[in-house]
């Protein structure tokens, strides 16, 4: 899969999302609130913007154009635009309108309050002229346009109409995002996605079941006169209704999910890529299906970049693997996410050749140093150079699928080198944890993840066990055996 060609016009209402992270102690003596501890602060392109970051992060290529205020905002985005890579900033200024700012503050990973900062009129008649041009100058370029309505002000219906009109008259797919509720307004749109309360507002119907939302997108396709309707349904998947009368239905992915900010952006993003590289309506739905189920498993405004969706659908197409498994390139992926929704990784290593009651407890404390446990097991050349030619008792395949079938694991990799450095230096747990028969200086990785900011735990062992042993005893017991045996 590769984007890297495919260039997305993404034009609508440009924001910049701040995010506050806070400590949270008390509750206030004066009313009763929180009283938060602002830790940092961190910025990033919202709306329009955001849809950008998706098309970006997924290796394709976005022209990011909506209005900017000369204020301290728009020269924050303009900041962030320019220290994006894949990011064409088109944008138009505007010496009367203010930037959108949102910020949201955030405490134990879950945000206590939004604060917007906006002004919403209509376009100006310059600020129209100024977008117009802009457009036109752009589309010759571009594969698709999407059209991301916050209803701030920028799409307005003349700018809506010149996108469409001049985009499919040169053959260009236009993805919509709606805010208005007459979807007249979009009409001659390859794509409109509203989520379902969106769908209802639009048609007054009630759309609670998956008949109904069918009913209700069939209605504004003909309004539209669009091509096709994809009805987000949160939890419940989407569907996707297309003119012809096709209804195609995705299932939504069982996720933990930490935030849905934006995800809205990331489905209309990839529908857009994958569309404009040359994959059908029903296949592009699937893709960012995935890539939806992915992001709302991260903490705030998040992107999906290409690995992780490529992780996805190919877990999805090794129906037959274990499920928690994973390649070193994989495992990276998912430190990656876990990562990005705050989560702290803890990493430990070794042969688990034949496990026993010291191992489910050494790993189970080992859990409890860290929010997911990632382990990694010596193949099994790697077995036979540490603890003799006779080893592994059990290959690689079965070692790594009882030790995944642990709940105090969340994933599986392996490696063939002697010790796990290479592999601790390329995933950077946050914990590094070993049983406490080792020290720091003798923990492989220890000052990489101590330098990187990590780590080191040791775990106390429980007496009394050891494989090396067991597997002696069962030597030991078959030996009468074998010379009885022999003597028959």
């Amino acid at each position: 899969m590769d984007f890297s060609g495919t260039t997305i016009l993404c034009l609508g209402d440009i924001m910049l999302d701040r995010f506050a992270y806070c400590g949270i102690e008390r509750i206030s003596p004066e009313a009763p609130v929180p009283v938060l501890l602002l830790e940092r602060v961190e910025s990033m392109l919202g709306g329009a913007g955001n849809v950008a970051r998706n098309v970006a992060a997924l290796g394709g290529n976005a022209v990011l154009m909506g209005l900017l205020g000369d204020d301290a905002v728009g020269a924050e985005i303009r900041g962030v635009i320019a220290a994006t890579p894949r990011i064409v900033d088109a944008h138009v200024s505007s010496q009367s309108r203010q930037t959108t700012c949102k910020t949201r503050y955030l405490a134990a990973h879950q945000q206590i309050v939004r604060v917007d900062e906006e002004h919403i009129h209509e376009l100006e008649p310059d600020e129209e002229q100024h977008l117009i041009a802009a457009i036109a100058a752009a589309l010759p370029g571009v594969g698709a346009v999407i059209l991301s309505d916050y209803g701030k002000g920028v799409l307005g219906p003349g700018i809506v109409e010149f996108a469409i009109d001049q985009a499919r008259a040169r053959g260009i797919p236009v993805f919509v995002d709606p805010k208005s509720e007459d979807y007249r307004q979009y009409r001659g749109a390859t794509c409109i996605t509203p989520n379902q309360a969106e769908l209802a507002r639009a048609t007054r119907l009630k759309t609670g079941s998956e008949k109904e939302v069918v009913a209700a997108a069939k209605r504004v396709l003909k309004e539209a006169k669009a091509e096709a309707i994809l009805a987000k349904r949160s939890d419940k998947g989407m569907v996707l209704v297309e003119a012809s009368g096709a209804v195609h239905v995705e299932p939504a992915r069982a996720r933990e999910v930490f935030d849905v900010t934006g995800a809205g952006d990331t489905v209309i993003a990839v529908l857009a890529l994958a569309h404009a590289s040359g994959r059908v309506l029903p296949d592009a739905m699937r893709l960012a299906n995935a890539a939806a189920g992915i992001v709302v498993s991260k903490l705030g405004t998040a992107t999906v970049e290409l690995d992780e969706l490529m992780l996805e659908l190919a877990r999805d197409d090794q129906v037959s693997r274990l499920g928690k498994v994973y390649s070193l390139g994989e495992a990276e992926t998912l430190v990656r996410q876990w990562k990005g929704r705050g989560l702290s990784v803890g990493f430990t290593n070794g042969c688990f050749d034949i496990l026993h009651p010291g191992h489910v407890a050494l790993l189970a404390a080992a859990r409890g140093q860290c929010d997911r446990l990632i382990v990694a097991l010596n193949s099994d050349a790697s077995t036979r150079r540490l603890k003799g030619p006779d080893r592994p008792v059990n290959a690689l395949p079965n070692r790594a699928a009882v030790i995944a079938a642990l709940e105090s694991v969340d994933a599986v990799t392996s490696f063939d080198e002697d010790t796990p450095l290479d592999l601790i230096v390329r995933l950077r747990p946050d914990v590094l944890i070993k049983g406490a028969d080792y020290t720091f200086e003798t923990t492989v990785g220890a000052a990489e993840v101590t330098a990187a900011g990590g780590r080191v735990a040791l775990i106390d062992l429980i007496d009394g066990h050891s494989t090396t042993a067991t597997i002696g005893r069962l030597r030991r017991n078959a030996a009468p055996k074998i010379a009885a045996d022999g003597e028959g």
